[in-house]
């Protein structure tokens, strides 16, 4: 199963043998190449390197084309203020300057850059086929804010015709937005909405949900999935979010992950999440960035979670961090192995070897995720077993896998940070390493010699 499967097979909640990885790579891309947010954003040639660069180092299952909420702003007249890390900021309004409603067009493929955002993704879709490609949209109330300011928040209450004037407005442009990405062939259209954290529930079911809901029917009528992003504490508008009908819904570290797996399968909508921005994937090492993501992945399951950072990862974010992610997500042996340490560092009581321990046997213990699921536990495993089988009842050779409380308890005591490991009395022989069958019989009969065992 290539990656656009997996990652539609996780949209529609389906069994998955593995969680979907999908890196929210912005302006990040433009680090890769050394270029500034700014050359980067502004060139197809930069985004279509930046966007392949990311793919292949961070082994993506899914990616977005360009991660930008200023786009379709920019095309409808609003300023945007240009920097070297980070996407343009809106710094004018057009609906709070003196402009009317009537006097601001939906943009054509023309008008912005929204031809050259076309014409990347197409070429990312030529060259990526097996990648699902997300086509990000600014949702209609982000838009909205974008055209009016923070007028807006004011208006809901003292101006509500007119904000619906305005909504329906924006609706247009995002459907407009859609079809176009559509035509390109990506897999995912997502609108991305992050100012709808900034409403109450009442204010979002009147002004966002009507307006939402009409987009993700247009874009499901056209056979394309979809998601619902939003940034901040969101909370309080999760179900209404999955009530406007999108496959799929995302979130950042501000929403608790559990929450959102349980409002939203019981809806019949997959969620994505929630790997934290910065105290990880910015600022954490490694290893920290494994924890996180790992909690996340043990969280959310393999049936319509899909696991991602919160939102449009930083620009300096280190590759080595995003690297450890990808790593984590396509090694069992890895997430089994920080599992286990996890379950060290919070005082997993030992196992009492009182009994284990033989006086006239030498005990091998193969410490696995698992053999019946991983093809090196299993092989490790398979090693030690043929190795012992000689010596008869004079070896005793056991599995212990840590999907059990038990094995997780073993590989505390035996002190095992490394899967597989094959233990022979006690002593970690042959760490993450499946040696010859004669290597083993030989540290074997070292043992029976020190034993005396005949």
């Amino acid at each position: 199963m290539n990656s656009k499967e997996l990652v539609k097979k996780a949209f529609k909640i389906e069994e998955v043998h593995r969680i979907p990885w999908v890196p929210f790579v912005g302006c990040h891309a433009g680090k890769l190449l050394g270029l500034t947010a700014t050359e980067y954003l502004q060139s197809k040639e930069n985004i279509i390197k930046g966007i392949d660069k990311a793919i292949k180092l961070y082994r993506a299952d899914g990616i977005p084309v360009v991660f930008d909420l200023q786009i379709e702003a920019e095309a409808m007249g609003c300023k945007l203020n240009w920097v070297d890390d980070n996407p343009p900021a809106v710094i004018s309004h057009p609906l709070a300057e003196g402009k009317e409603l009537k006097d601001i067009s939906i943009p054509d493929i023309n008008d912005g850059r929204i031809k050259m955002v076309m014409e990347t993704a197409a070429e990312l879709r030529r060259q990526h086929p097996d990648i699902a490609l997300y086509g990000l949209i600014t949702g209609p109330f982000t838009l909205a804010l974008h055209l009016l300011g923070t007028d807006i928040f004011m208006k809901l209450m003292m101006e509500p015709d007119y904000v619906h004037e305005l909504m329906q407005f924006t609706t247009k442009v995002c459907q407009f937005m859609a079809d176009e990405y559509i035509k390109t062939g990506v897999d995912v259209v997502a609108i991305v909405d992050p100012m709808t954290s900034q409403i109450d529930p009442g204010s979002f079911e009147e002004f966002v949900q009507p307006y939402a809901n009409e987009v993700f029917e247009s874009i499901r009528n056209q056979s394309v999935l979809s998601s619902f992003f939003v940034c901040g504490n969101a909370k309080q508008n999760i179900e209404a979010m999955c009530d406007c009908k999108p496959d799929n819904i995302s979130i950042d570290e501000n929403i608790p992950l559990d929450y959102v797996r349980d409002v939203s399968l019981a809806k019949g909508v997959s969620f994505g999440g929630n790997i934290q921005l910065t105290v990880s994937l910015l600022m954490g090492t490694e290893e920290e960035c494994q924890r996180d993501a790992l909690t996340c992945m043990d969280i959310g399951g393999k049936k319509g979670f899909l696991l991602a950072p919160g939102c449009d990862i930083p620009m300096d974010t280190p590759v080595k961090n995003m690297q450890a992610v990808a790593e984590l997500v396509h090694d069992e042996l890895r997430q089994g192995e920080l599992r286990a340490s996890e379950a060290v560092q919070k005082e997993v009581e030992p196992l009492d070897l009182t009994d284990h321990w033989q006086d006239d046997k030498v005990v091998v213990d193969v410490v696995t995720l698992n053999a019946k699921s991983c093809a090196a536990c299993q092989y490790m495993l398979k090693a030690a077993e043929v190795a012992c089988e000689p010596y008869g009842s004079k070896v005793i050779c056991r599995e212990y896998n840590i999907l059990t409380q038990e094995g997780v308890r073993m590989m505390a005591t035996l002190g095992v940070r490394n899967l597989p490991t094959l233990v022979i009395e006690g002593n970690k022989e042959f760490i993450s390493h499946i040696p010859p069958i004669n290597e083993i019989q030989a540290k074997i009969e070292e043992y029976m010699n020190k034993k005396g065992v005949r």
